[in-house]
């Protein structure tokens, strides 16, 4: 966790979170709130050797981009792949594919069964990120943690 946090830490992925559904999907206070909640409680649970989190910073105030992996806590040993983002503006240069691998190649050195994650169908660039590192969606459903009114995904990477 050392490596993972620094000041604004929080402030910054919800930030980056907020800004781009906001824009692209009209999520608002329900979204941002489940993004800040379930973030510090990751954050203040970290277990060290077990969970992942990798930063990209711009500058010692503004994140590039960001990846998070919960560690298993149950019987089928998937990882959680959480809080996946890219700041538009570097959007296209590879860094989503390189955050996406640290987390992975993190899960498969740790012994993880695999990884698995969730989204919501209409993010089709993250989808083709998701599919070309090997992911597959295995279901979907109208449930809708994120109160945007989108049809929830999970894809899940098993080892």
């Amino acid at each position: 966790m050392r490596d993972a946090y620094r000041p604004r830490l929080i402030a910054e992925v919800v930030r980056l979170h907020a800004d781009y559904y906001a824009k692209h999907w009209g999520f608002g206070l329900p979204f941002e709130a489940k993004v800040a909640l379930e973030l510090a409680d990751f954050l203040l649970g970290f277990r060290e050797g077990r969970d992942f989190m990798r930063n990209v910073w711009l500058d010692d105030a503004r994140l590039k981009g960001t990846v998070s992996l919960q560690a298993p806590d149950d019987e089928d040993g998937l990882a959680h792949l959480r809080w996946f983002i890219v700041d538009e503006a570097y959007a296209g240069e590879g860094l989503g594919g390189q955050l996406i691998d640290a987390a992975i190649s993190h899960a498969r050195s740790n012994g993880f069964a695999g990884v698995y994650l969730t989204t919501f169908a209409g993010l089709e660039a993250a989808r083709k990120l998701y599919e070309r590192s090997g992911f597959q969606l295995v279901t979907e459903s109208q449930v809708d943690q994120w109160s945007g009114g989108v049809r929830e995904q999970r894809f899940e990477l098993r080892f």
